[in-house]
Formats: structure tokens, C-alpha cells, sequence
């Protein structure tokens, strides 16, 4: 057997097809999951493609957010880290792996909510790290509901103002600090595209969030400032045990062609296409889909 036989694998079985009924409190924590999440650490290989650059990932404690973060810093770049006070034990490991890599971890907690939060997170990101290269918006909020009845309007606020909202503020900071060759990447959905009313109003945050980026992309390429969004189907992060009922849960992800959920560490090289100018420097306003084979609507 070859080498490369012995590396190859089958997306379909590269990760477990069956997940634990876990039910966690919110915001939920990866240490209290009885599945943890693979967010890359044992085999996420970098190649330089990030050297030296300056990276804030909002929602970097967990799930998507940590597996972007050991990636870039693997390429190179120095992390910065936004996340909930209640979510310190996780944004710990993420600035550990970080600081693994031989790479600066910068924690800032905080709420997305806050306005000045937002700004103070880059502004305080841009001082210490020396500039912001990178902004990744991946931070959400989401809650599953029977439909429109059972959303208070306190949790529809809050779902839009850490969502979206956020992310005007978050990007209007960062563009302050950036210079021509630094990119925007946000995190979309496929419930952009393919709403389920379980999720009505986390999914109509991902909606505005892919036509927010198309926006951005027009008026930021001006100043050479590149804008995308990454726009995952079922990936098994906290947030999943910590929102959604048990028997969905379980079932989570075998609604898609390839039947299983996708783990943070599949999702995190698809942020690190945006991030690196090698890679993508003639993409900007696209949405890339991770989604395990489901086809997007157009």
C-alpha cells in the first residue's frame, strides 16, 4: 500500500455518522460535551500562508471559531479572541493552541451586543497585536423554537444584535485599522439559503449576514479590502447541544447527502482560503459552502 493510500480518505466515514444526545447549558462550553468537537490540533498542518498577519476571530473560544484559530496561527498569524465571560475555560484552549503554534493569543471577552464592545475588541486587537489583517465575524446566537409564536421579542433583539448587527460594528472599527491586501470573512449559513422554521430568526440573521457581505465586498474593494463569507451546513460545535432538543440533536446532520455532521477542523480551511492572498485574491462578495453535498438554491 502506497503512501498516499494510507492518506486518502473518504469524506463520507473521515468522522463519526452518530452523535451523543448531549444537552448542555447555553452558551455551552466544549468541555461539557460528552463528543468533543475536532477543531484540528492533531492534524492541522500549516504552510506560511498567514505569516505575520493580525487576525481578530469573533466566537474563537469554540467550534468553528478555535479551529480558525489554530489554523491561522499555524499559518502564521497572531489571534485575537472574542468571546462570552461565561465561555473563559474554552477561550483558555483556544489561546493555548494559539500560543502552541509559537504564535501571540490575545483574549478579549465581551458581549457583541454592546456597541462599544465591538469597537473596543478591535480597536484593542489593532494596539496590541500591532494592526487588524484579518476579521473574522463568526460569533452567533441561535435558539430552537416551534415557530414565530414561541419568539420573544427579547430573544429575536438579541439574535439579530449579536448576529448581524454586530457585525456593523465590528467591521466599521476594523476598517479604521486596515490597509489594501487585508480581508473580511464572515460566517453565513446554509440557512441562508434553505430556512428551517425551527431557526426563523437565526436564520434570517444568515440571510442579511450573505447580503451584507456582497455589499461590503463593492464598497471595500476600493481600498483593496476583500469581503466573504463561509457558509457551513450542519457542523457539530457546543451550540448545538446548548439549543436544540435531544432527538434533534441526535439526528443532527443526516439530512445531507453525506450524512453526518461536519467537525470545526473541515470548516476551518475554507477561512484560511479567504485569509490568504495566495489563495483567493481575485474572490471577493462570493459565499464559499461547506455543506456535505446539499445543493444551494440559483
Amino acid at each position: 500500500m502506497t503512501d498516499h493510500q494510507h492518506t486518502i480518505q473518504d469524506p463520507t466515514t473521515q468522522h463519526p455518522d452518530s452523535l451523543p444526545a448531549d444537552q448542555i447549558e447555553h452558551p455551552g462550553l466544549e468541555s461539557e460535551m460528552s463528543q468533543a468537537p475536532d477543531f484540528g490540533e492533531a492534524t492541522y498542518r500549516g504552510t506560511g500562508r498567514l505569516e505575520g498577519r493580525k487576525a481578530v476571530v469573533t466566537g474563537g473560544d469554540s467550534g468553528i471559531g478555535r479551529a480558525v484559530a489554530l489554523a491561522f496561527a499555524r499559518e502564521g498569524a497572531d489571534v485575537a479572541i472574542s468571546y462570552l465571560e461565561d465561555e473563559q475555560s474554552d477561550a483558555d484552549e483556544t489561546a493555548r493552541v494559539v500560543r502552541d503554534a509559537g504564535r501571540t493569543a490575545l483574549e478579549l471577552p465581551g458581549d457583541l451586543q454592546d456597541e462599544d464592545y465591538c469597537r473596543s475588541l478591535v480597536d484593542r486587537a489593532a494596539q496590541e497585536l500591532g494592526g487588524v489583517d484579518i476579521l473574522v465575524n463568526n460569533a452567533a446566537y441561535q435558539m430552537a423554537r416551534d415557530g414565530l409564536a414561541d419568539i420573544s421579542t427579547a430573544e429575536l433583539e438579541r439574535t439579530f444584535r449579536t448576529n448581524i448587527l454586530a457585525m456593523f460594528h465590528t467591521c466599521r472599527a476594523a476598517l479604521e485599522h486596515m490597509q489594501p491586501g487585508a480581508t473580511i470573512i464572515n460566517t453565513a449559513s446554509i440557512q441562508a439559503y434553505q430556512p428551517d422554521p425551527m431557526l426563523l430568526a437565526y436564520a434570517a440573521t444568515k440571510g442579511a449576514i450573505v447580503n451584507f457581505t456582497k455589499g461590503l465586498a463593492q464598497e471595500t474593494i476600493e481600498r483593496g479590502i476583500r469581503v466573504n463569507a463561509v457558509a457551513p451546513g450542519p457542523i457539530w460545535t457546543p451550540l448545538i447541544p446548548a439549543t436544540m432538543p435531544e432527538d434533534k440533536v441526535e439526528q443532527f446532520g443526516k439530512q445531507v447527502p453525506m450524512e453526518r455532521a461536519a467537525q470545526p477542523d473541515e470548516i476551518a480551511p475554507s477561512y484560511v482560503f479567504f485569509a490568504a492572498d495566495r489563495l483567493s485574491s481575485y474572490y471577493t462578495g462570493e459565499v464559499l459552502a461547506p455543506i456535505g453535498g446539499e445543493t444551494l438554491p440559483g
